[in-house]
């Protein structure tokens, strides 16, 4: 079955555009011009993936991605821009966001984005159900990971995660003890050089602290190394 790909976009020559590479590329797509038609789609059709503008009428991009993740949707989100905007790159990601990419760009490397994004999905997925002789998850102290699950539990409860979140988490779990720099997170989890901007290494590791810390200005399991970057490890005294 093709994997379905929810493209909102009001600029019809950029949605058409869009609609016709990724059909071309093997891909199922629908379309909405609006944030709000947009959200609807994405609660009622469940894409593979949604490939969001940020400039949207009746919801803009920012409040989709917000109002998706609250409703625990985690679809990876691939937000377009014509604002190259810092401020606007890490507050789409700080809400949910996945992946990020500034107009005006190639029909090209939106999809080779899309390909990356959901061959990631795809290998997180595919091993659920596989038999294996070690164990299938790691305990840290109250923290439990089920790789194969693509699932995360704390304190036996289940962690509402986006896909990025997870991968972070996970790839932190595998090195727990190991200082890690940002440059190397940013490298092992998007999988390419996001433009240097470390940043985002830095808002997904608050929004993992606000998860399975007790006090995110005093976190037990995941410590920032000053001048390096961060590691995760057992809680002293657990």
């Amino acid at each position: 079955m093709d994997k379905k790909v929810l493209v909102v976009d009001d600029e019809q020559s950029i949605a058409t555009l869009l609609q016709y590479n990724l059909q071309q590329a093997g891909f199922e797509v629908i379309t909405a011009e609006d944030g709000e038609e947009g959200k609807n789609l994405a609660l009622s059709e469940k894409p593979d993936l949604i490939v969001l503008d940020l400039m949207l009428p009746k919801l803009d991009g920012i409040e989709v991605c917000k109002q998706l993740r609250q409703q625990k949707v985690t679809t990876p989100i691939l937000m377009l821009t014509a604002k190259d905007d810092e401020f606007d790159k890490v507050l789409g990601l700080e809400l949910g966001a996945d992946d990020y990419m500034t107009k005006p760009f190639s029909p090209r490397e939106v999809i080779a984005r899309v390909k990356a994004i959901l061959r990631r999905t795809q290998l997180q997925t595919s091993v659920i159900g596989a038999v294996e002789e070690e164990k299938d998850y790691i305990q840290i102290a109250e923290l439990k990971v089920l790789p194969e699950h693509y699932e995360a539990y704390f304190n036996e409860d289940l962690l509402e995660l986006t896909p990025k979140e997870f991968e972070l988490l996970l790839y932190l779990v595998k090195n727990k003890g190991r200082v890690l720099t940002r440059d190397q997170l940013l490298s092992a989890v998007w999988n390419y050089d996001f433009a240097g901007d470390t940043r985002i290494v830095d808002v997904h590791i608050s929004h993992l602290r606000e998860k399975i810390e007790q006090n995110t200005k005093k976190p037990t399991y995941i410590k920032t190394i000053r001048g390096l970057g961060y590691k995760l490890e057992e809680p002293k005294g657990e």
